[in-house]
Protein backbone atom coordinates (compact mmCIF):
# COMPACT_ATOMS: atom_id res chain seq x y z
CA UNK A 1 0.00 0.00 0.00
CA UNK A 2 2.82 2.18 0.78
CA UNK A 3 4.27 2.08 -2.61
CA UNK A 4 1.13 2.58 -4.09
CA UNK A 5 0.84 5.81 -2.25
CA UNK A 6 3.89 7.06 -2.95
CA UNK A 7 3.80 6.38 -7.00
CA UNK A 8 0.57 7.69 -7.15
CA UNK A 9 1.77 11.17 -4.86
CA UNK A 10 4.88 10.87 -7.19
CA UNK A 11 2.82 11.14 -10.54
CA UNK A 12 0.44 13.97 -8.61
CA UNK A 13 3.27 16.12 -7.93
CA UNK A 14 5.00 15.84 -11.31
CA UNK A 15 1.58 17.44 -12.98
CA UNK A 16 1.06 19.70 -9.91
CA UNK A 17 4.10 21.42 -9.86
CA UNK A 18 4.27 21.68 -13.97
CA UNK A 19 1.28 23.01 -14.05
CA UNK A 20 2.03 25.58 -11.52
CA UNK A 21 4.52 26.48 -13.37
CA UNK A 22 3.27 26.60 -16.89
CA UNK A 23 0.39 28.83 -15.09
CA UNK A 24 3.17 31.44 -14.52
CA UNK A 25 2.76 32.71 -17.82
CA UNK A 26 -0.81 33.09 -18.07
CA UNK A 27 -1.07 36.35 -19.11
CA UNK A 28 2.40 36.76 -20.17
CA UNK A 29 2.72 34.55 -23.25
CA UNK A 30 4.18 35.51 -26.51
CA UNK A 31 1.31 35.88 -28.45
CA UNK A 32 -2.38 35.67 -26.93
CA UNK A 33 -2.78 32.49 -28.82
CA UNK A 34 -0.25 30.29 -27.12
CA UNK A 35 -0.65 31.97 -24.11
CA UNK A 36 -4.26 30.78 -24.04
CA UNK A 37 -2.42 27.22 -25.37
CA UNK A 38 0.25 27.23 -22.15
CA UNK A 39 -2.29 28.09 -19.52
CA UNK A 40 -4.42 25.24 -21.26
CA UNK A 41 -1.76 22.96 -20.94
CA UNK A 42 -1.43 24.22 -17.38
CA UNK A 43 -5.31 23.25 -16.41
CA UNK A 44 -4.83 19.73 -18.35
CA UNK A 45 -1.88 19.02 -16.00
CA UNK A 46 -3.33 20.23 -12.45
CA UNK A 47 -6.61 18.17 -13.39
CA UNK A 48 -4.34 15.15 -13.98
CA UNK A 49 -3.29 15.84 -10.43
CA UNK A 50 -6.41 16.59 -8.86
CA UNK A 51 -7.22 12.81 -10.07
CA UNK A 52 -4.09 11.70 -9.00
CA UNK A 53 -4.41 13.41 -5.33
CA UNK A 54 -8.19 12.29 -4.83
CA UNK A 55 -6.92 8.61 -5.30
CA UNK A 56 -3.57 9.32 -2.97
CA UNK A 57 -6.11 10.44 -0.38
CA UNK A 58 -8.52 7.84 -0.42
CA UNK A 59 -5.72 5.23 -0.10
CA UNK A 60 -4.27 7.15 2.89
CA UNK A 61 -7.39 7.73 4.56
CA UNK A 62 -8.17 3.71 4.20
CA UNK A 63 -4.57 2.58 5.55
CA UNK A 64 -5.62 4.51 8.83
CA UNK A 65 -7.40 3.97 11.46
CA UNK A 66 -8.40 7.40 12.18
CA UNK A 67 -11.93 7.86 12.64
CA UNK A 68 -12.55 11.10 10.48
CA UNK A 69 -10.90 11.16 6.69
CA UNK A 70 -8.53 13.89 7.31
CA UNK A 71 -7.00 13.75 3.95
CA UNK A 72 -8.19 15.33 0.94
CA UNK A 73 -6.79 16.43 -2.18
CA UNK A 74 -6.24 19.92 -0.92
CA UNK A 75 -3.84 18.73 2.16
CA UNK A 76 -1.94 16.42 -0.24
CA UNK A 77 -1.10 20.03 -2.69
CA UNK A 78 -1.19 22.81 -0.38
CA UNK A 79 -0.44 21.28 3.46
CA UNK A 80 2.84 19.37 2.70
CA UNK A 81 6.40 20.29 3.28
CA UNK A 82 8.87 20.37 0.37
CA UNK A 83 10.66 17.22 1.68
CA UNK A 84 7.36 15.44 1.37
CA UNK A 85 6.76 16.25 -2.44
CA UNK A 86 8.17 13.70 -5.06
CA UNK A 87 8.28 15.48 -8.11
CA UNK A 88 11.55 15.18 -10.21
CA UNK A 89 13.85 18.52 -10.56
CA UNK A 90 12.67 18.48 -14.14
CA UNK A 91 9.44 20.29 -13.72
CA UNK A 92 9.90 22.26 -10.95
CA UNK A 93 12.79 24.57 -13.18
CA UNK A 94 11.94 27.96 -13.48
CA UNK A 95 9.98 29.19 -16.78
CA UNK A 96 13.11 31.17 -18.18
CA UNK A 97 12.37 32.32 -21.43
CA UNK A 98 9.91 31.00 -23.64
CA UNK A 99 12.54 28.36 -25.15
CA UNK A 100 13.01 27.31 -21.54
CA UNK A 101 9.68 26.60 -21.07
CA UNK A 102 8.66 25.42 -24.36
CA UNK A 103 11.82 22.77 -23.93
CA UNK A 104 10.96 22.02 -20.21
CA UNK A 105 7.09 21.20 -21.63
CA UNK A 106 8.63 19.03 -24.64
CA UNK A 107 11.18 16.85 -22.33
CA UNK A 108 8.32 16.11 -19.83
CA UNK A 109 5.43 15.29 -22.25
CA UNK A 110 7.49 12.95 -24.13
CA UNK A 111 8.17 10.65 -20.79
CA UNK A 112 4.56 11.20 -19.91
CA UNK A 113 3.30 10.34 -23.26
CA UNK A 114 5.22 6.97 -23.17
CA UNK A 115 4.87 6.74 -19.22
CA UNK A 116 0.82 6.88 -19.91
CA UNK A 117 0.45 3.93 -22.75
CA UNK A 118 2.57 1.61 -20.30
CA UNK A 119 0.40 2.64 -17.36
CA UNK A 120 -2.45 2.28 -19.17
CA UNK A 121 -1.79 -1.35 -18.10
CA UNK A 122 -1.08 -1.21 -14.54
CA UNK A 123 -2.49 -4.13 -12.37
CA UNK A 124 -4.09 -0.91 -10.47
CA UNK A 125 -7.06 -0.04 -12.25
CA UNK A 126 -7.61 3.71 -10.99
CA UNK A 127 -4.10 4.57 -12.27
CA UNK A 128 -5.00 2.78 -15.42
CA UNK A 129 -8.24 4.57 -16.15
CA UNK A 130 -6.21 8.02 -14.95
CA UNK A 131 -3.31 7.45 -17.87
CA UNK A 132 -6.09 6.62 -20.51
CA UNK A 133 -8.06 9.46 -19.74
CA UNK A 134 -5.16 11.76 -19.52
CA UNK A 135 -3.54 10.61 -22.88
CA UNK A 136 -5.47 12.66 -25.42
CA UNK A 137 -4.51 15.81 -23.58
CA UNK A 138 -0.38 14.62 -23.19
CA UNK A 139 -0.70 13.47 -26.82
CA UNK A 140 -1.78 17.36 -27.82
CA UNK A 141 0.72 18.96 -24.95
CA UNK A 142 3.71 16.63 -27.34
CA UNK A 143 2.42 17.67 -30.56
CA UNK A 144 2.69 21.26 -29.77
CA UNK A 145 5.65 21.57 -27.39
CA UNK A 146 7.21 19.64 -30.30
CA UNK A 147 6.30 22.10 -32.98
CA UNK A 148 7.66 24.98 -31.33
CA UNK A 149 10.85 23.50 -30.49
CA UNK A 150 11.21 23.01 -34.00
CA UNK A 151 10.09 26.21 -34.88
CA UNK A 152 13.10 27.94 -32.26
CA UNK A 153 15.44 25.51 -33.36
CA UNK A 154 15.38 25.85 -37.46
CA UNK A 155 14.26 29.82 -37.06
CA UNK A 156 16.32 32.66 -36.84
CA UNK A 157 19.87 32.58 -35.13
CA UNK A 158 18.12 34.42 -32.15
CA UNK A 159 15.60 31.54 -31.49
CA UNK A 160 18.63 29.23 -32.17
CA UNK A 161 20.70 30.37 -29.55
CA UNK A 162 17.94 30.20 -27.06
CA UNK A 163 16.83 26.83 -27.52
CA UNK A 164 20.59 25.68 -27.69
CA UNK A 165 20.63 27.74 -24.32
CA UNK A 166 17.28 25.68 -22.74
CA UNK A 167 19.26 22.59 -23.67
CA UNK A 168 22.33 23.62 -22.28
CA UNK A 169 20.41 24.58 -18.55
CA UNK A 170 17.72 21.67 -18.90
CA UNK A 171 19.43 18.44 -20.19
CA UNK A 172 21.17 17.85 -16.82
CA UNK A 173 17.45 17.37 -15.38
CA UNK A 174 16.26 14.58 -18.05
CA UNK A 175 18.42 11.81 -16.35
CA UNK A 176 16.45 11.56 -13.16
CA UNK A 177 12.66 11.16 -14.89
CA UNK A 178 14.50 7.18 -15.69
CA UNK A 179 15.93 6.42 -12.84
CA UNK A 180 13.49 4.74 -10.30
CA UNK A 181 12.84 5.51 -6.83
CA UNK A 182 12.70 3.30 -4.19
CA UNK A 183 8.70 3.53 -4.32
CA UNK A 184 8.77 2.64 -7.69
CA UNK A 185 10.86 -0.23 -7.70
CA UNK A 186 8.02 -1.72 -4.97
CA UNK A 187 5.25 -0.47 -7.18
CA UNK A 188 6.82 -2.03 -10.61
CA UNK A 189 7.57 -5.52 -8.57
CA UNK A 190 3.58 -5.46 -7.73
CA UNK A 191 2.90 -4.30 -11.22
CA UNK A 192 1.43 -1.25 -10.55
CA UNK A 193 4.32 1.26 -11.76
CA UNK A 194 5.97 1.53 -14.97
CA UNK A 195 9.14 0.22 -15.82
CA UNK A 196 11.30 2.71 -16.94
CA UNK A 197 13.73 0.65 -18.45
CA UNK A 198 10.72 0.02 -21.29
CA UNK A 199 9.91 3.63 -22.16
CA UNK A 200 13.74 5.51 -22.04
CA UNK A 201 14.71 4.46 -25.41
CA UNK A 202 11.31 5.79 -27.07
CA UNK A 203 11.69 8.78 -25.40
CA UNK A 204 15.25 9.03 -26.48
CA UNK A 205 14.28 8.62 -30.13
CA UNK A 206 11.51 10.81 -29.88
CA UNK A 207 14.09 13.82 -28.57
CA UNK A 208 16.41 12.78 -31.27
CA UNK A 209 13.88 12.97 -33.76
CA UNK A 210 12.28 16.34 -32.87
CA UNK A 211 15.99 18.05 -32.17
CA UNK A 212 17.23 16.43 -35.73
CA UNK A 213 14.10 18.60 -37.14
CA UNK A 214 15.19 21.54 -35.00
CA UNK A 215 18.87 21.39 -36.35
CA UNK A 216 19.89 20.96 -32.81
CA UNK A 217 22.44 18.40 -31.89
CA UNK A 218 21.51 15.69 -29.33
CA UNK A 219 24.00 15.68 -26.50
CA UNK A 220 26.21 13.05 -26.49
CA UNK A 221 28.15 13.84 -23.45
CA UNK A 222 27.61 12.20 -20.07
CA UNK A 223 25.37 14.55 -18.17
CA UNK A 224 26.56 16.19 -14.66
CA UNK A 225 25.45 14.62 -12.11
CA UNK A 226 22.75 17.26 -9.94
CA UNK A 227 23.29 17.28 -5.95
CA UNK A 228 19.39 16.68 -5.55
CA UNK A 229 16.94 13.84 -6.05
CA UNK A 230 13.47 15.20 -6.40
CA UNK A 231 11.58 12.06 -6.20
CA UNK A 232 13.13 11.33 -2.89
CA UNK A 233 12.35 14.58 -1.55
CA UNK A 234 15.63 16.18 -2.46
CA UNK A 235 14.58 19.45 -3.83
CA UNK A 236 16.17 22.62 -4.78
CA UNK A 237 15.12 26.08 -4.29
CA UNK A 238 13.05 26.68 -7.19
CA UNK A 239 10.14 24.08 -5.31
CA UNK A 240 10.55 26.26 -1.86
CA UNK A 241 9.81 28.77 -3.56
CA UNK A 242 6.67 27.50 -5.80
CA UNK A 243 5.11 26.42 -2.69
CA UNK A 244 6.02 29.58 -0.59
CA UNK A 245 3.34 31.02 -3.11
CA UNK A 246 1.53 28.72 -4.07
CA UNK A 247 0.72 27.24 -0.26
CA UNK A 248 0.41 30.81 0.99
CA UNK A 249 -3.18 31.21 1.16
CA UNK A 250 -3.95 28.05 3.17
CA UNK A 251 -1.43 28.08 5.30
CA UNK A 252 -2.33 31.82 6.16
CA UNK A 253 -5.52 30.95 6.67
CA UNK A 254 -6.36 27.11 7.15
CA UNK A 255 -9.30 25.88 6.27
CA UNK A 256 -10.75 28.44 4.52
CA UNK A 257 -13.43 28.19 1.58
CA UNK A 258 -14.63 30.40 -0.82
Amino acid sequence: MNALIDYTLHLADNTLILGHRNSEWTGHGPILEQDIAISNIALDLIGQARNFYQYAATLINQSTTQPINTTTEDTLAYLRNTTYFKNCLLVEQTNGDWAKTILRQFFFSAYQFYLYQHLQNSKDETLAAIAEKSLKEVTYHLRWSSEWVIRLGDGTKESNLRIKKAVDDLWMYTDELFEAASYELSAMCEGIAVDLSLIKNDWQKKVKEIFEEATLAYPQEEKHEVAFHGKEGKHSEQLVNILAEMQFLQRTYPDSNW
